[in-house]
Formats: C-alpha cells, sequence, structure tokens
C-alpha cells in the first residue's frame, strides 16, 4: 500500500491514527516519509545529531502490533524527535558537544521511558546549544541549526534542533529542556506550541541538569491537541526527581480538558512591563496588541498586572543557574568520566573543546564558585517572588497572565538572543504555553516572516486551564503557518 504523501504533511497524532484505523497509512509510512525530509532538508538546517539505526524496525514492529491487537497507547507510532540531552539507551546523548561525542548511557531518561510505553517511536536526537547553554542552538558537535523560516536566523534555543525539527516536518512532535527559555524560544521563532510544565510535573532523571531549581522538560509540538498529547504521555511520578512528589494526584487530563469556545468569564492579566516599546519591539509590539485584541473578543476580561516585572534585576535577584552548573554539570559528567576521560566542568571548560561561544557562558557558572551566601540569598528570593506573584493573581482574581515570549524576533544567526522574558516561569516554577501569534512582515529571505509567539501562564499545575485557553486561542486565530523550504 502506498500512502499519499500529501495527507502526511503537517499530520497531527489524532488524524495520524485515524487514517492508520482506516487502512489509508502505516506507521512504517510515516517513518519513512519523515526520513525523507530529513535527508532532503537538513542540509539547509544542521538540526539532526543522529538517526536512530532502529527506527524502521520498530515502525514495522507498531504496524504488526496494530494488526494483531489494534491501537493501544495515545503515542501509538508516533515518531517524535528528542533534544539530545535527553538519555537513550539505545543511540548517544552528546548534549551538542564533542566532549560527550559517542557518549552511550546505559539506561534511557524518565521522559523517554514514558513516551515509549505510550508507543512513541524515537525518531532521531537533535541538536541543541552545547550542553544547553544559551539560546541560540549552536554546539562544537554540529554547529548551528538554522530555522527554517529563515536561514539567516537561529531557531531559538537551547532547545532549537526540536523547534526546528517539528517545523520542518521532521516528526510529529518533539521534547527538549527548559531551564530559562529553552523550550519557548524556539516554540515563538518556529511557530509553534511550546510547554514549560510546573516544576515537578515532568520527571527529570536521565536529563543533563543545567540548573535543577530552574530546569524542566518540556513538549514542542505543531498544535495545542498534540502538546497535550505528549504532556499527558510524559507527567507524572518520578521516584528519582522528588520535584515530582508534588504533582502525585495533579496530573494528566488535559487533552479532555480541551474545547472549543469563548473566554466569556475569563479574567487574564496583561503583564505590560513584558511588552517592549523601543524600535527593536516593534514587530513583536505590534503582534501582541493583535493578539489582545483577539482575546478580548473571545470574551476575555483583560486586566494589567499589578506588578512592575523588571527582568535585569530578577536576574540579580532569583536567577541561580550559574551558582547550580558546576554542581549539577559535573555530576552529570561524572556518570561519563570511564567514556569521556572528564568528570567536572572546569576539565571540560579547560579542554578547549566546547564551542567558545558557549565556553564564555560556562566560565560563568565557574567564576560563581564559593558564592554560597549569594546563592542562598536568590533562593530566599525566589520564594519570596513566588509568593508575591500568587498573591497578586489572588488578589486580583486572575485565571491567567498573557505576554510576549519574546519583546523582539528570534536572533540573527552570529547575534544573541534579547529581551526573553522566560525568568519569570523559570523563577516561579509556573506552567506556560507559547502559541503562535503572527509573523513579522515577509522578506526577500522569509517568504511568510519570522514568527512570533504568545505565552500563557498560570497558577502551579493549572496545565488543564492554560491548555484551555492556549487551544482557544490558537483555533480562533489559526497563525501556525509551515516553512516555505
Amino acid at each position: 500500500m502506498k500512502t499519499n504523501e500529501s495527507k502526511l504533511y503537517e499530520i497531527d497524532i489524532e488524524s495520524f491514527h485515524a487514517m492508520l484505523q482506516s487502512g489509508e497509512t502505516t506507521c512504517a509510512a510515516l517513518v519513512d516519509y519523515y526520513l525523507s525530509r530529513i535527508e532532503k532538508y537538513d542540509r539547509l538546517l544542521n538540526a539532526v545529531i543522529c538517526l536512530n539505526p532502529n527506527a524502521r524496525q520498530e515502525a514495522a514492529t507498531k504496524d504488526a502490533e496494530f494488526k494483531a491487537k489494534g491501537l493501544k497507547g495515545r503515542l501509538f507510532g508516533v515518531p517524535v524527535l528528542l533534544k539530545d540531552c535527553i538519555n537513550t539507551a539505545d543511540m548517544p546523548t552528546t548534549s551538542g558537544s564533542k566532549v560527550l561525542a559517542g557518549v552511550q548511557p546505559e539506561e534511557g531518561a524518565f521522559v523517554v521511558k514514558k513516551l515509549r510505553a505510550a508507543g512513541a517511536i524515537i525518531l532521531a536526537k537533535v541538536n541543541l546549544s552545547e550542553f544547553a547553554c544559551t539560546g541560540e542552538s549552536r554546539g562544537s558537535l554540529l554547529g548551528q541549526t538554522k530555522n527554517p523560516y529563515d536561514l539567516g536566523y537561529t531557531p531559538g534555543g537551547s532547545s532549537g534542533g526540536t523547534g526546528a525539527g517539528i517545523a520542518a516536518g521532521y516528526g510529529l512532535a518533539g521534547l527538549g529542556t527548559d531551564t530559562m527559555n529553552s523550550v519557548r524560544s524556539p516554540a515563538s521563532a518556529c511557530s509553534l506550541v511550546g510547554i514549560r510544565p510546573s516544576r515537578g510535573l515532568v520527571g527529570r532523571s536521565g536529563v543533563l541538569p543545567y540548573s535543577l531549581t530552574h530546569d524542566s522538560v518540556g513538549v514542542l509540538a505543531r498544535s495545542v491537541k498534540d502538546a497535550a498529547n505528549m504532556l499527558e504521555a510524559i507527567c507524572g511520578y518520578d521516584s528519582q526527581d522528588r520535584a515530582t512528589a508534588w504533582s502525585v494526584g495533579r496530573s494528566g487530563g488535559y487533552q479532555p480538558a480541551l474545547a472549543e469556545g469563548g473566554l466569556k468569564g475569563w479574567r487574564i492579566g496583561v503583564v505590560r512591563s513584558l511588552i517592549g516599546d523601543k524600535a527593536a519591539n516593534r514587530e513583536v509590539t505590534h503582534l501582541m496588541k493583535n493578539a489582545l485584541g483577539d482575546l478580548a473578543d473571545l470574551g476575555a476580561e483583560l486586566e494589567d498586572f499589578a506588578y512592575q516585572v523588571d527582568m535585569d534585576r530578577l536576574n540579580k535577584e532569583v536567577n541561580v543557574q550559574f551558582h547550580e552548573q558546576d554542581r549539577d554539570i559535573s555530576a552529570y559528567l561524572a556518570e561519563f568520566a570511564g567514556q569521556t576521560g572528564f568528570s567536572s566542568l572546569r576539565q571540560m571548560v579547560e579542554s578547549g573543546k566546547v564551542d567558545p561561544w558557549v565556553a564564555v557562558k560556562l566560565q560563568k557558572a565557574l567564576d560563581e564558585i564559593g558564592q554560597t551566601a549569594e546563592y542562598k540569598r536568590r533562593l530566599l528570593n525566589i520564594y519570596d517572588f513566588r509568593e508575591e506573584m500568587m498573591d497578586i493573581m489572588a488578589r486580583q482574581k486572575l485565571d491567567a497572565l498573557v505576554y510576549p515570549m519574546q519583546q523582539q524576533l528570534v536572533a540573527k544567526i552570529g547575534g544573541q538572543q534579547a529581551e526573553r522574558n522566560g525568568l519569570f516561569c523559570a523563577a516561579t516554577g509556573f506552567p506556560a504555553v507559547v502559541v503562535p501569534a503572527g509573523f513579522s512582515p515577509p522578506a526577500a529571505t522569509a517568504p511568510l516572516g519570522i514568527p512570533v509567539g504568545i505565552e500563557f501562564t498560570g497558577r502551579p499545575f493549572s496545565e488543564k486551564s492554560l491548555l484551555k485557553l492556549a487551544f482557544t486561542y490558537e483555533q480562533a486565530t489559526k497563525h501556525r503557518r509551515p516553512p516555505v523550504l
């Protein structure tokens, strides 16, 4: 049977499963379709580090299972892209670095086991900012990943390989990690839906730690429904990540919560201080104003959030990533010291094997060693900041907050990401969902323009409400467009 490949273009999970059941396609056909797109387009995008050598065999096994038992698992046969700092027992895990080239973990990460239990096929491991450091998706192993909407721009980061790959149709959905901005930035830059879950909702064992106070594993997909399906599959208690104990009895039920309809009765706080007013912000701010108009038209009551979020001040008060990197990354490196010869962040940085762009950032962590009092001060500030944000939302009776993920367009290659708003959720542990909000004006190198995303955030473990909000906005606006490759 030959599948009509035009029906596989931009397919979602629900449609794929419907085609399986009608006999219009097979798991093997979908895997072959994505592999052909990778072969055709990755010379341009430079997103794939490693293909799963067993993907075709796994797909054939799924097809046999389907014939025998029917559709079993919410992600049955779904080809998934994985950021290459998430451990896999059957493929190397490199974190985009020459330091870890060829490193083979003995065991897959918690989320990988969950994906496979749900029936997914890990199709490829994809590029990232080396060791998930910085937001430009470049590293010593593969180099720079490019944005499929304009090859002169970055895809955001650090999960830019997942973002570029899902946007370009290399897989049906994917996973990234998000310490500060790293799932939501590629979602915004690549016209995707991105979820940073509540702290403790998704287990992080078997994932490169960058800063465990801020780290999360998140989802990238082409639609809210697919993102909800992915989140449903990976959430839950992880015995090796005690933060997930907070999610017991508070996870799941995301896709059933989605329903089309208006937002009457919703009170949404507009974080005006995270909307730029300079020339560099013009394109994003214009689209943000349009999005606020759309939310009002859908029945939402918009109210200015009663707190002036100053990102520069927050970076000095609640950002602990540079205080934790040496501890957390060194612990991960030590697990593979027998394969690499490196057991600490300092050894790795001083080896000269790390991309110079990334090494400068990692050096900041080494400079913070010994700053115990400052680290403790910031941890206390995180607690106070979270409590204050919860209190303001309660007093204003807000269901969610909204703001642009980035106050200006994603950076061009060679530049640095600027004015990103990810620290707000990284510090509070609140969940966030990014949804496409449109494009900048078209240009010769960007036929559609550069994508822009808006971010909704809410109280801890409010994913059901946030996804309903995101779905309603998505269905009313339908801003997602595939890139012209």
